[in-house]
């Protein structure tokens, strides 16, 4: 007479697992932050902050960046044309949104130039082009003319349709969405202004929401989604030079955010 065969069902394997494992012991497990990194500077230019969260990490991220050689904004135009410089052609700079290639000689205001790009938008706090805010490296860029003029200073989220010379950046009435290779790179850049510009400097205290309506007061959003954006599009080759060239060559300071992206939740 054939064996009876006994239906067993499924078992989700934590379970099946344990039940196996009775009796052993297993060794603890310890959490690490996700994407958590080291860098080069962690004992020397982060030393201040390293073990920090919360308020206290901004508060110390704030003093370290401060120490900062600041350029003027004609200055912006020579120091773009190195840190933004194309790694497949030392002739072109690489435009944020669009992702173009196109030649250092063509800055200017027309059709067919690039521009300096405000990433945190200077109408959000009313800053200019003076020296500090308006001038930092961290968050200006070289961009299309007409990109540029796109963009405005919409505040960024998702959504929204493509345009001439895009590069895969959207756009509608109320929000931009930058094209997926450097979403990450504006969340840094924005929360890099957060955190360096605080109100004590005689610029305004920068900060970012969840707003997408934010106009002429010193906010920027969404954050919500800058941090999505700043988890999926984690630093690149082009953003850690960048980042090396400001600090060696012109402003002597760091974005904290490209060293370590793990920093924006720890702070928001």
């Amino acid at each position: 007479m054939p064996a009876t065969l006994t239906r067993r069902r499924w078992k989700p394997l934590a379970l099946a697992t344990s039940a196996v494992l009775v009796g052993l012991t297993l060794p603890a497990l310890t959490a690490t932050p996700a994407g958590a990194t080291t860098t080069a500077y962690d004992d020397t230019y982060y030393a201040d902050a390293i073990g920090k969260t919360g308020p206290s990490l901004k508060s110390s991220l704030h003093t370290i960046i401060s120490d900062q050689t600041t350029i003027s904004y004609s200055a912006v135009w020579t120091a773009l044309k190195v840190t933004d410089q194309d790694p497949n052609n030392s002739n072109n700079v690489k435009l944020l949104y669009s992702g173009i290639s196109r030649s250092k000689s063509l800055n200017g205001g027309a059709t067919g130039n690039w521009n300096r790009e405000h990433v945190w938008a200077q109408s959000h706090g009313d800053f200019g082009t003076s020296a500090g805010p308006g001038t930092d490296l961290h968050h200006l860029r070289p961009e299309d003319v007409q990109v540029n003029s796109i963009r405005g200073n919409k505040d960024f989220d998702n959504g929204g349709s493509s345009f001439t010379n895009s590069g895969g950046s959207l756009t509608d009435s109320n929000s931009f969405e930058p094209r997926d290779a450097v979403k990450g790179d504006v969340a840094r850049m924005i929360l890099y202004m957060a955190v360096r510009y605080e109100g004590g400097d005689s610029w305004p205290d920068l900060e970012p929401n969840d707003a997408v309506t934010n106009g002429s007061v010193p906010y920027h959003g969404r954050l919500s989604v800058l941090k999505q954006w700043n988890d999926e599009d984690p630093p690149d080759a082009f953003e850690e030079n960048r980042n090396q060239v400001i600090y060696d060559t012109y402003q002597h300071n760091r974005n904290p955010f490209i060293d370590h992206p793990e920093w924006v939740e720890s702070i928001w």
